[in-house]
């Protein structure tokens, strides 16, 4: 008795005296929360204490970013239910289909993420005050609620404004929007390592942020998740209901239940005088927000926007008079996300039943999508499912009947073993569909985002979507491997249709193996070989030791198949000595950044040759451009952007007489228009004057201005091109390509150089574009090249690299660095 009596006494000491170390924000970090912004080092030191002195918190890292800060997540509730975390995990997902066996889980899943955009740094403190205020004042809460919190989703973006703010701020703070401390210089702290918009990432997965946050959330799919962020100054919060259009997939509880939240947010924030509003701006269609990927996983998922973003600072009079202060911000993040939890929690038994009921998939209308093409391309779609864990598999021989993507209408093809099958008759169905459809269903046609992405399109895959369910068996893929052949063979040659091609290409470069293309089909060995095929050559190669063992090495690790060829002399066709058989060089590629340039566009071309092509680039200032020597390198890529500041009279002449001399320079988006329109360039605006707005005015209402206007806009649509398959640029594909258009900006076909991808007719197969903004269209460039001299401009109206995503658009790209106009070794 006396030994459990003891026990008791030295628990119970131990317990007050871990809740008596159990420090709160201020007191941890030594001033109040909103009077200075918190480095991502300090927040993560908080979050540990509160879990090293609170029995209410498991705190966890789930990876590092590219600048290697942590990333984590903190699941607080009950003791007695973190004792029993992996039950009910498994309950909650069981309660989905995702997991065998059959549960009536009673706890309600709620994951808060804050802070996707760096430099709308509140939430990141009051992610703190939340967590504090959960394990002191509301434990109630946790009892049948699990809260999982991600304090920073992008810890590189909110350090880089945290520490520029930090180093220009007056004391005390200054509340002149006219001050140093409210302009935030070029890139800004939104984006991550890589400037991309981590907040437009969640389905397509490209950086590893997202890729490393993915793991956890598929293995918790709550019932609620809320992404957290800023808008301009002068509005004041805003949370649910989100605004139309809604998709189709979402359900009727889904926005329900959002004005549920909303309304009981309202009444914290009326009884303190906080304005907000609902409704308006925030929609719920395009997959892959942090609201809307949650919702297509029966999530009800939310945004909520307060004011202040990267201009407010630590205060900022806005234009209404009024001080907003980074303690105000803050404060409001805070109310909405206790009131989230309190929301949850009174409606646990009714969240689980309505998750339960959204991964019934029975009345989808497409079954199943079946996919066939390039093995390389099915391959890198698989590891995108695999990052979304969404099942496929392959079917065997006979015809596929439904939908037909190329065509756009009903049609067949014959399936094979290697046709891969996404059916919608599976837990994650819903996301299929979103992400498969051939068509977005639009309630309303104005959007925040782009409003198509289809999966088919965007990897350049001949697709059918069937009515009926085709069934599809799992296999292993069985790795190519390569032998070293004779020496006596002349070398070997490689296809050219994808992105792993453009991979093994760079890498064979780097290790300073010669490689030719063919600028025309041939036959060799008995094999036929497209346009842009590689050979290797001994010939080419006689300085390099180990030249067999070199090459079939490089191959195996890009899982690349050789085709050895014993002479040089062809079947048909040119032999590999032909000029027709063309030396790659190694181009030096300058890369415009700075003020100007996009930042978002500047970061996907950064990343796309860091991380996808792994060949070297060299980015350059806009601030120093002028002074650069331009003949140090062989191509300059020019991001979208505004160039008007940069490239006065004398630098256009500079970049100009660099092309002449052989240089090459891709521009994309709107850097076209920094040469349109010039007699020295043969680009120019596509400018169409519709007969009926002369001189009539416009009586079109106030109110239906907006409305209005939508006819001029493209959102974000796919539309079919025209290619011309024999122009290097276009080497791996066919005569049809379908293009992501961004905008309608609309350029002129080439009079003297090269319509590479254009659009005849324009025929929008997915998404909005207004009609007006079609008929702009007609007779329009998309990829282009125009001869100047010994050089070239190469013309990309579209963006191939959009957001990493577009995968069928980026060897366009890549054919514009290593084989369009390859004049170097020419001129030795």
């Amino acid at each position: 008795m006396k030994n459990h009596f003891s026990f008791f006494l030295l628990f119970l000491l131990f317990s007050i005296t871990t809740y008596g170390q159990l420090q709160n924000p201020r007191e941890f970090l030594g001033y109040e929360l909103g009077a200075q912004f918190s480095r991502h080092a300090d927040v993560v030191r908080y979050f540990e204490h509160v879990a090293e002195n609170s029995n209410l918190v498991n705190y966890q890292f789930y990876g590092k970013t590219n600048e290697r800060r942590p990333l984590s997540y903190a699941i607080i509730s009950s003791e007695e239910n973190l004792a029993n975390l992996e039950q009910i995990r498994t309950a909650h997902l069981q309660n989905a289909g995702l997991e065998t066996g059959d549960s009536k889980p009673d706890k309600a899943i709620v994951w808060l993420s804050y802070n996707v955009h760096g430099n709308e740094a509140s939430s990141t403190e009051a992610a703190m005050k939340t967590l504090y205020e959960l394990v002191t004042n509301r434990k109630d809460f946790l009892q049948n609620t699990v809260v999982i919190i991600d304090p920073c989703v992008n810890p590189d973006g909110r350090d880089r404004y945290a520490n520029w703010y930090n180093q220009v701020k007056a004391s005390p703070y200054n509340t002149s929007q006219a001050a140093a401390e409210h302009d935030e210089p070029w890139p800004g702290g939104r984006p991550n390592h890589y400037l991309f918009d981590l907040n437009r990432d969640w389905a397509w997965a490209t950086q590893v942020e997202t890729q490393q946050r993915l793991k956890i959330y598929n293995q918790w799919l709550p019932h609620i998740h809320v992404d957290f962020h800023e808008q301009g100054i002068n509005d004041p919060y805003y949370f649910a209901p989100a605004a139309k259009p809604f998709h189709e997939i979402i359900t009727p509880f889904q926005i329900d239940f959002q004005t549920k939240i909303g309304k009981n947010h309202a009444k914290y924030f009326d009884e303190e005088g906080w304005l907000y509003f609902t409704g308006e701006r925030f929609d719920l269609l395009y997959p892959s927000y942090g609201d809307t990927y949650p919702t297509y996983l029966g999530a009800v998922g939310m945004t909520y926007e307060q004011a202040g973003n990267g201009m407010a600072g630590l205060g900022i009079q806005t234009d209404e008079a009024s001080v907003l202060t980074l303690k105000d911000r803050l404060n409001h993040h805070f109310t909405t996300g206790i009131s989230t939890v309190e929301v949850a929690s009174q409606n646990a038994e009714e969240l689980n039943k309505q998750f339960r009921s959204f991964f019934k998939n029975e009345n989808i209308n497409y079954k199943s999508y079946a996919l066939k093409g390039d093995a390389d391309k099915i391959r890198i779609l698989k590891k995108l499912l695999d990052r979304h864990e969404i099942n496929y598999g392959y079917t065997g021989s006979g015809k596929i009947s439904g939908y037909q993507y190329n065509s756009g209408k009903e049609g067949n093809f014959q399936g094979t073993e290697q046709t891969l099958v996404v059916s919608t008759n599976q837990p994650k169905g819903k996301m299929v569909k979103v992400l498969f459809e051939p068509q977005t269903m639009l309630q309303d046609s104005l959007t925040y985002d782009i409003t198509a992405w289809s999966l088919p399109y965007a990897y350049g895959l001949e697709s059918i979507a069937s009515t009926k369910l085709i069934s599809g068996n799992t296999k292993n893929e069985v790795e190519k491997i390569n032998n070293v052949t004779a020496a006596k063979g002349a070398g070997y040659i490689s296809k050219w249709t994808s992105m792993e091609d453009a991979r093994f290409l760079a890498a064979l470069i780097k290790a300073d193996v010669k490689v030719r293309f063919s600028e025309v089909p041939f036959k060799n060995g008995g094999e036929q070989y497209g346009r842009g095929s590689l050979l290797i050559t001994k010939s080419d190669n006689l300085d390099l030791e180990n030249f067999d063992e070199k090459v079939v090495e490089i191959a195996n690790e890009f899982n690349r198949k050789l085709s050895p060829a014993q002479s040089s002399f062809a079947d048909e066709g040119p032999d590999f000595g032909s000029s027709s058989m063309q030396l790659i060089n190694n181009p030096k590629v300058a890369l415009l950044r700075g003020a100007g340039t996009s930042s978002l566009n500047f970061g996907e071309i950064w990343y796309f040759f860091e991380q996808e092509l792994n060949y070297p680039v060299t980015p350059i200032g806009t601030d120093y451009f002028a002074d650069i020597n331009l003949s140090e390198f062989d191509i300059l890529i020019m991001p979208t952007g505004r160039y008007g500041d940069i490239l006065d009279e004398d630098t256009t002449k500079k970049v100009s007489d660099w092309v002449k001399n052989g240089g090459k320079l891709i521009a994309i988006g709107n850097a076209i228009a920094s040469f349109a329109d010039s007699e020295d360039f043969d680009i120019s605006e596509n400018k169409i004057t519709p007969k009926d707005t002369l001189k009539k005015g416009n009586l079109t209402s106030y109110a239906d201005r907006e409305r209005e206007s939508i006819k001029d806009l493209i959102t974000g649509s796919i539309i079919e091109t025209q290619v011309d398959a024999t122009h290097p640029m276009a080497f791996g594909y066919d005569d049809t390509y379908f293009t992501l258009k961004l905008n309608s900006d609309s350029y002129a076909l080439l009079n003297d150089g090269y319509n590479v991808a254009y659009i005849k007719d324009p025929k929008v197969v997915s998404g909005f574009a207004g009609d007006n903004a079609k008929k702009g269209l007609k007779n329009s460039l998309v990829f282009g090249e125009e001869r100047m001299g010994g050089g070239s401009f190469i013309y990309m109206v579209d963006n191939p690299l959009f957001r990493a995503f577009w995968e069928n658009g980026k060897l366009f790209f890549v054919n514009s660095i290593f084989f369009v106009n390859n004049n170097s070794f020419n001129d030795l």
